[in-house]
């Protein structure tokens, strides 16, 4: 195996003289080898070495030595890919570099070129997936030698299990904020159904901590990123009877989008409705007023989905528990 760096080969023996190791050792951390126990000092100084002096294994030797690529073929529904999901794919990429994999996206948006022609071009040794995709896909992959096909939400193979990542703390997260000071809680929804994946299991949160502290069910209303869907919405909930005095959005667009609808009518956040969003997006703390969000650690959620992925690719125990999803919520004035 070989790297370039200023035009000189670089070799693993290379990287073992500047680490103070031994080759072994080197191949040992660099292929990430589930049967070696290797301190975490020694695989620093292993990598550190390898940064310094340019090095990258051959991608073809790899594949050759453990008989699958190096590429983790990332697959995007149709989604809006906005500030939050295009950190999340930057996040994953630099996850999977981390193990010495390339992760590669395919966004299904049309007019995308079908599935089989990209996973059958790239041989990947992982697929993952942020939405469920067809069974007979999944089964396909798996028949031309993909070792991982792993969805984030939803089910692979028509199986029923734990997402990895679950969503309904983040609306649990939100009525908690809310609920202490509002007997009547909203839900903007998105009008996007692509995004029903997110936003069904996050209402299930509103709902569940709704019927655990017996306040009644939260008034869902579609709301659409431009001014009349949106104001249409906040004047059906600002005329309910009893009113709704809090909202818990899908996400900061969509409350900023409330917010927005608010002053047109000539009322104001949160006298009239508190609202919290999710992501803590750029512009959530420029809001008018500033926007109360969750915030969830997407690094860690990419890291600890590469980890899964990795594990399964080496035959390792791998939890069916969610990814533990660390959540807070940033008070700002709107909520």
């Amino acid at each position: 195996m070989a790297g370039s760096s200023n035009g000189r080969r670089v070799t693993s023996g290379d990287v073992a003289r500047e680490a103070g190791v031994s080759r072994a050792t080197v191949s040992y951390v660099l292929n990430d080898d589930p049967r070696q126990t290797i301190s975490e000092a020694t695989r620093r100084r292993v990598w550190e070495a390898a940064a310094k002096l340019g090095y990258a294994p051959s991608a073809a030797a790899r594949t050759l030595r453990t008989g699958r690529s190096s590429i983790v073929l990332g697959l995007l529904p149709n989604w809006p890919i906005e500030h939050v999901l295009g950190r999340f794919i930057q996040q994953l990429t630099s996850a999977f570099a981390e193990h010495e994999l390339t992760f590669l996206v395919h966004s299904s948006a049309p007019p995308a070129r079908p599935l089989r022609e990209i996973w059958k071009a790239l041989t990947p040794a992982a697929v993952l997936a942020l939405d469920e995709f067809p069974e007979s896909e999944a089964d396909a992959m798996r028949t031309a030698g993909i070792e991982v096909v792993m969805a984030v939400h939803g089910a692979v193979q028509g199986k029923l299990r734990p997402p990895l990542v679950s969503e309904e703390p983040i609306g649990a997260a939100q009525a908690r904020h809310l609920a202490g000071r509002h007997q009547r809680l909203g839900y903007a929804y998105p009008d996007l159904a692509g995004l029903d994946v997110l936003a069904r299991p996050r209402l299930d949160g509103v709902r569940e901590v709704c019927a655990e502290l017996g306040v009644p069910e939260p008034d869902v209303r579609t709301v659409p990123l431009e001014p009349d869907g949106a104001g249409a919405a906040v004047k059906a909930w600002l005329a309910a009877d009893p009113p709704v005095t809090g909202i818990c959005a899908f996400n900061d667009d969509i409350a900023m989008a409330v917010l927005v609808a608010l002053r047109s009518l000539g009322r104001r956040a949160p006298h009239d409705l508190a609202v919290i969003g999710v992501d803590d997006v750029p512009g959530a703390a420029l809001a008018q007023p500033p926007l109360t969000t969750v915030v969830r650690d997407t690094d860690a959620i990419a890291r600890a989905v590469a980890r899964r992925v990795v594990d399964t690719l080496h035959g390792r125990d791998v939890p069916t528990d969610p990814i533990s999803d660390r959540l807070q919520v940033q008070v700002r004035e709107s909520a």
